[in-house]
């Protein structure tokens, strides 16, 4: 039996000769010692250590040398791979495994480390207690180095993979120009590319234009970079012919490119990437990337760069398209939507459209001011279904329609149901929704029609907003198929110093909530909003649309009447109190005593605070709307309070003459005996009740002037109609 034959545990296996003669024929154990791997057995119990002579070679002891003790070869390793090594070690004994492998470094005499890797197996008695470890014991230095660069070669693969799918990403959602641009100079553009600097060309005809410049980019680059293309200059240069240019130094980039010697200064990168962007054969520009660590490009790295401008280029070019697409269809949207609004006597409009942020920016949506005879005037607000061109097509054919319904005369109802038909006859299946209303500031009366859309909300002079409730028909358009195109007609009366608010559902479509949270936030920034009906339209667009996120188109419609404050020596105020609202009685109570406190007029206000009461209970329990409150100071000839409560009814009030057990008809009787005078006048559809409180002659050191009537000749000088009479339904009831 030859000598690697023999058993290894025998006790007569010769060492392990490195240097003997190569005889033809390897054994088992020069072969391992030829791959750098040997054997051990450690006896537990004697706490000794027999190991061979390949793998004492692994370990770099001299096999003379060497003692059985396994703490002399475990002291050679630094502390910490000493204390890894002890714990895998210990952790395998006394626990139930079979076997362990582990990876630790061992120091060599030329100051560096050798990986070490041991593999083992663990004998145990039938008492599962360990008593031998035999194992092999390697160098796995090449192994781990090689690991390490097959580690290193996939993290940068890896880098490159994610730089070019966060580019793909964040350029798949740029839709304009603009977001390209912004993307690329972004928080996180420079990131995205793995870039230090960039700087973005477009080419315009026979000249570029720096349109983008970010990180440590020079700034003489926009300079230096717009205008006619300079073939001196590397971005025009790769521009002009094509090709990329990858420079590593900046001493190489000055002696291609001697122009830019003035500007070395500004030079803070180390190496640059100047990229053509070309995209279905037509050069749009070029893309500059500065590097401050970068000294190469790789074959990988210049691949990289030429992906980047690729991507770049393809969104580039659909975004250019797209902006020459919107171009278009905003310019036939602002054809039809009106291009001045016209001033009005008595009162403020304020107009404001906004395109959505995303897709074309063109829409349905429309506002119009429309002249009326008689000094009254048409407003408008509406939206056509979808958001492209041909909806703003149909919102322009729509809103011409209806201007010339309104400027025949048409009452609001009429108007509607007419666009209705010709929407329905355009041959399309698109409809359209709208609030049209008819105003005459003069005396306030606003009529008002809608089609499937919001109703106006109304803006009182107190700050407090009412939702009228605006009976509605179907949306334009839909009247074919349901036979029905009837718009009822909602009459709303509008003080001076109120406001009228319509709006697309644009102002009020928060993301993620339902429609009800987006009106009550529309309301309260109207309540909250500044008085003049321009401010409070910026107020609302900057408030509103852009908290939402600009994701929908917005048309908004301002009707402020002016106010009507009277002269410092007799201030007016007027209150419109709404039948359906339960707090508006209360509310215009509240407002005459405090009115009256601020004109120093406070010892008047219980009596005007009671008259209010009852004027306004006669008519929101005997009519069928509301009421508007003026309170105003009358100077002459005797300071006096005059209070008047108009409503909709042709029935006068009734004098009565209630018994001591009656529980009503007393309202006429407490005005006598209140006031110093009181009326009824007719005022255009309906009657105005009024009154007048404080002193009943002037003072004695005024003017002589002509006595006021007394209560009881105001009751005689009233039409002859109000004598009472017990059988009318219409008799005052309080």
């Amino acid at each position: 039996m030859t000598d690697h034959d023999r058993e290894p545990d025998s006790d007569d296996t010769p060492r392990l000769q490195i240097d003997r003669p190569y005889s033809g024929e390897t054994g088992t154990e020069e072969r391992l010692a030829l791959n750098r791997t040997g054997s051990f057995e450690w006896d537990l119990d004697a706490r000794s250590l027999d190991i061979d002579a390949a793998g004492l070679l692994v370990f770099g002891l001299d096999p003379e040398e060497f003692t059985p003790d396994p703490g002399i070869l475990v002291s050679r390793l630094d502390p910490a791979e000493r204390a890894r090594l002890e714990l895998a070690i210990d952790e395998a004994i006394t626990g139930v495994h079979s076997s362990y492998s582990v990876h630790f470094q061992v120091p060599r005499e030329n100051g560096t480390h050798q990986w070490t890797h041991v593999q083992a197996r663990i004998l145990r008695r039938d008492d599962g207690r360990a008593h031998r470890v035999i194992g092999v014991v390697r160098d796995a230095t090449a192994e781990i180095t090689h690991s390490a660069f097959v580690l290193d070669l996939e993290k940068r693969r890896q880098r490159q993979t994610s730089i070019v799918e966060r580019t793909t990403s964040a350029m798949s959602r740029a839709v304009s120009v603009n977001d390209v641009t912004a993307t690329l100079t972004g928080p996180s553009g420079l990131a995205m590319l793995g870039a230090d600097g960039l700087a973005l060309g477009l080419v315009e005809n026979t000249s570029m234009n720096v349109i983008a410049v970010s990180g440590v980019a020079p700034e003489s680059i926009i300079e230096i970079g717009s205008g006619n293309l300079d073939p001196r200059f590397p971005l025009a240069d790769t521009v002009l012919s094509g090709q990329p240019c990858f420079m590593t130094s900046i001493a190489g980039l000055l002696r291609r490119y001697p122009a830019l010697e003035p500007y070395t200064d500004q030079l803070k990168f180390r190496a640059a990437a100047y990229l053509p962007l070309v995209a279905q054969a037509r050069s749009l520009g070029g893309l500059a990337l500065f590097y401050c660590e970068r000294t190469a490009f790789n074959a990988d790295e210049r691949n990289l760069c030429l992906g980047l401008a690729a991507i770049v280029a393809q969104s580039l070019q659909r975004a250019t398209l797209f902006d020459e697409e919107r171009e278009f269809a905003t310019g036939l949207q602002s054809a039809m939507l009106p291009r001045r609004i016209q001033e009005i006597e008595g009162g403020e409009i304020a107009v404001r459209y906004h395109a959505a942020r995303s897709g074309r920016q063109v829409g349905g949506d429309w506002y119009d001011v429309i002249a009326l005879p008689k000094n009254r005037f048409g407003i408008v607000v509406g939206d056509v279904e979808g958001h492209d061109t041909p909806a703003a097509a149909i919102m322009g054919q729509l809103r011409i329609a209806l201007r010339a319904y309104a400027g025949e005369g048409h009452p609001p109802a009429t108007v509607l149901a007419r666009a209705s038909r010709f929407l329905a006859e355009l041959d399309t299946d698109r409809f359209a929704t709208c609030t049209y209303a008819q105003v005459d500031l003069l005396s306030g009366t606003v009529r008002v029609v809608r089609a499937g859309h919001f109703g106006p909300l109304i803006r009182h002079v107190d700050g407090r907003v009412g939702t009228p409730q605006i009976r509605g028909g179907l949306p334009l358009g839909l009247f074919t198929d349901f036979g029905n195109e009837e718009y009822p007609e909602t009459r709303l009366d509008l003080v001076p110093g109120e406001t009228l608010v319509l709006y697309t559902d644009g102002l009020v479509e928060k993301p993620g909530a339902d429609i009800e949270s987006g009106v009550c936030a529309l309301i309260h920034e109207v309540s909250t909003g500044p008085a003049s009906a321009q401010a409070l339209a910026d107020h609302l667009s900057d408030r509103l649309w852009e908290r939402w996120g600009a994701g929908d188109d917005v048309a908004l419609l301002i009707l402020r009447r002016s106010p009507d404050p009277g002269s410092r020596r007799a201030p007016r105020l007027h209150q419109y109190i709404h039948q359906a609202d339960p707090e508006g009685l209360s509310d215009a109570r509240s407002i005459v005593r405090q009115a009256l406190q601020d004109w120093n007029m406070a010892d008047l206000a219980d009596d005007a605070e009671l008259v209010t009461g009852e004027l306004l209970v006669n008519v929101l329990l005997h009519t069928e709307g509301g009421a508007v409150l003026t309170l105003e100071v009358v100077p002459e000839p005797v300071r006096r309070v005059r209070l008047s409560v108009q409503d909709r009814s042709s029935a006068w009030p009734r004098r009565r003459t209630p018994g001591e057990t009656a529980t009503s008809g007393r309202g006429l009787l407490l005005l006598d005996a209140v006031a110093v005078r009181w009326g009824v006048e007719p005022r255009g559809e309906g009657k105005a009740v009024w009154c007048e409180i404080g002193p009943a002659t002037p003072p004695p050191s005024g003017p002589a002037v002509a006595a006021a009537a007394t209560p009881r000749e105001a009751h005689e000088s009233a039409d002859p109609a109000e004598t009472p009479d017990p059988s009318d339904p219409t008799e005052e009831r309080r």
